[in-house]
C-alpha cells in the first residue's frame, strides 16, 4: 500500500516549512490492475528521442484563461526551439475534464496530454487510457521531486503514468473585516466556536431572510462538497475508508453531518442557495464570500487567484485557519491531493514522444518567467497552487510564505491524502450527494449516511472483494 501521507512531509523537507509526521491514506489498485496497465502501455511505445517529421498533439486543461495565455506562451518558446512540434490548447470546465478524457482519449486525435486529479489516475491505467513514462522521463521526475509523492501520486504498480504538478488542501477562510465588525478576534478552533461565530455573524433581513451568512457550504460540485466535510471528518478522529471499506456511519461521520444539519436547519446560520457552485468551480460560492455575504468557508488554496481577481484590494480582508476541531478529534487535519499531468496511450508513437519531450521541458528550470522555476510552476503559483517540484519550491518561497497561502502550507504536516482507490470518482460524486441531501432537508442526517455507505459499498465492491 503507497503511503501518499509520506509525501507531504517530503515537501515541507524541501520547502523548509514547519516539521511533523503527516498520516497516511490508503492507495490501492487491485492486481488485475498491473496486467491491463502493461497490456494498455504496450499498445503504442513511443521512442525515446522525438521525431524530427511535423507533429501535432493536443494539451487538455480545465485552467482559466488567464493560465491558458500564459500556458500558450510558453509553447511559443518551447516551438520556437522544437520547430517540428505544434503544441495546441483544449480547455474545458472542470466539470467537463474526465468525462472528456475517456470520450476523447480513446483515439490519436483525442487530447494528447491532460492535466488530472490523481484519484483518477488508477481508473486511467485500468482503463488503457494513461501512458508509462519512458525511461528518460521516469528518471527526471525521480530525481526532481519528492520520492513520496512520485509513489504516491503518479505511479501505479510500480510504474510512474505522469509528471507530478500540484498539491492542494482545504483550510477555513474567513473575512478579517466581518470579524472585527462582530467583535470576534480570532477564527474559530473548535467546532462549538465555529457554530458561537457563525450566529453572530449571520445577518438577515426584515422577513428573516438571510443576507450574511455565518458560514458557508459549497453545494453542486463533488470534491467542492466532499472535501470540506471530509476535513472535518479527519478533525473529530475519523476516516473516508480503512483499506477499502467505506465508514460512513461511523460517529464522525455521523457528527459532521449533523453539525451541517445543525447550521443550516437549527441555526440558520447557514443557506445553501448562497452556495452553488458552477462547472468552472465559481458562482455564487465564490460570489457571496467575494462580497462580503459569506464570513466564513472551507476552500482550497487555487481559489486564491479568483479571490484577488474579484476583491482587489479588499483580498487584504481574507485569511486562512485551520479547520475547526470536534470533540473528538486529536488537532486540524485537512483533506489534501495532488495534480498530474498524463500522456495518452492511443496516441501514436511520434505524438507521445512530443508531448513526453514537451511535458519534460515544462516541468524544467527555465521554461517559465521566474528565475530557477519551471514554467509549470510559474502557471501553479500564478493561481495560488503549491507546486511539488523540489527547484519550484525553491524559488517560490517569498511567495508560500505569504500570510494567505502560508496557513496552507503549515497545514502539509497533518494533512491526510484523499485515498486513492478505483471508483474513487463515483465515490466522491455519491457522497456528495448525500450530503447535499441533508443541506436541502431531503433526508435526515441518518439515512443520508446510510445511503452513502450503501452505495459506496456497492461502488469499490465492483473493484475490490
Amino acid at each position: 500500500m503507497r503511503r501518499l501521507g509520506a509525501m507531504l512531509a517530503a515537501v515541507l523537507l524541501v520547502a523548509g516549512c514547519s516539521s511533523g509526521s503527516a498520516t497516511s491514506a490508503p492507495s490501492v489498485a487491485p492486481a488485475s490492475a498491473s496486467a491491463a496497465a502493461a497490456s494498455a502501455a504496450a499498445s503504442v511505445v513511443p521512442s525515446t528521442a522525438p521525431s524530427q517529421a511535423p507533429v501535432t498533439i493536443t494539451y487538455l486543461t480545465h485552467w482559466p484563461p488567464a493560465q491558458v495565455d500564459l500556458l500558450n506562451s510558453y509553447i511559443k518558446k518551447f516551438e520556437a526551439a522544437n520547430s517540428n512540434i505544434t503544441v495546441n490548447v483544449q480547455a474545458v470546465p472542470f466539470g467537463s475534464l474526465l468525462s472528456t478524457i475517456r470520450t476523447q482519449a480513446g483515439s490519436p486525435n483525442g487530447p494528447t496530454i491532460a492535466g488530472i486529479y490523481d484519484l483518477w489516475l488508477p481508473e486511467l491505467v485500468k482503463d488503457g487510457i494513461a501512458a508509462k513514462a519512458p525511461d528518460s522521463q521516469v528518471k527526471d521526475i525521480q530525481a526532481n521531486w519528492p520520492a513520496n509523492l512520485v509513489s504516491g501520486a503518479v505511479s501505479v504498480d510500480g510504474s510512474i503514468y505522469g509528471y507530478p504538478n500540484e498539491i492542494d488542501l482545504y483550510m477555513l477562510n474567513y473575512n478579517k473585516k466581518l470579524f472585527a465588525d462582530a467583535g470576534i478576534a480570532a477564527p474559530p478552533a473548535t467546532w462549538a466556536d465555529l457554530v458561537k461565530d457563525a450566529k453572530a455573524l449571520t445577518k438577515r433581513d426584515a422577513s428573516g431572510q438571510i443576507t450574511q451568512q455565518g458560514f458557508g457550504l459549497i453545494n453542486s460540485w463533488d470534491s467542492g462538497v466532499v472535501h470540506p466535510w471530509l476535513s472535518f471528518v479527519l478533525s473529530d478522529g475519523g476516516t473516508l475508508l480503512k483499506g477499502t471499506t467505506p465508514q460512513l456511519t461511523s460517529a464522525a461521520a455521523a457528527a459532521v453531518t449533523n453539525l451541517y444539519d445543525e447550521l443550516v436547519r437549527t441555526d440558520k446560520v447557514t443557506d445553501p442557495a448562497m452556495g452553488t457552485s458552477n462547472a468552472n468551480t465559481t458562482g455564487p460560492f465564490l460570489d457571496n464570500f467575494t462580497n462580503g455575504k459569506t464570513a466564513m468557508i472551507v476552500m482550497a488554496n487555487w481559489w486564491e487567484s479568483a479571490l484577488q481577481s474579484a476583491m482587489k484590494t479588499n483580498f487584504d480582508n481574507i485569511a486562512t485557519a485551520p479547520i475547526p476541531v470536534g470533540p473528538n478529534g486529536d488537532g486540524a487535519h485537512s483533506v489534501s491531493y495532488a495534480w498530474l499531468t498524463v500522456v495518452n496511450a492511443h496516441a501514436t508513437a511520434d505524438q507521445q514522444a512530443a508531448a513526453w519531450t514537451f511535458l519534460q521541458w515544462l516541468h524544467d528550470v527555465g521554461s517559465g518567467d521566474t528565475a530557477s522555476a519551471s514554467g509549470m510552476g510559474d502557471l501553479l503559483i500564478s493561481m495560488g497552487i503549491l507546486p511539488s517540484g523540489t527547484s519550484d519550491v525553491t524559488a517560490f518561497q517569498s511567495k508560500l510564505s505569504a500570510p494567505f497561502l502560508q496557513a496552507y502550507v503549515n497545514g502539509l504536516s497533518s494533512a491526510i491524502p484523499f485515498p486513492i482507490v478505483l471508483g474513487g470518482a463515483e465515490l466522491t460524486t455519491a457522497l456528495q450527494k448525500s450530503i447535499e441531501s441533508v443541506e436541502f432537508g431531503q433526508a435526515t442526517p441518518t439515512a443520508a449516511m446510510q445511503s452513502a455507505q450503501s452505495q459506496a459499498q456497492q461502488i469499490l465492491g465492483q473493484y475490490y472483494k
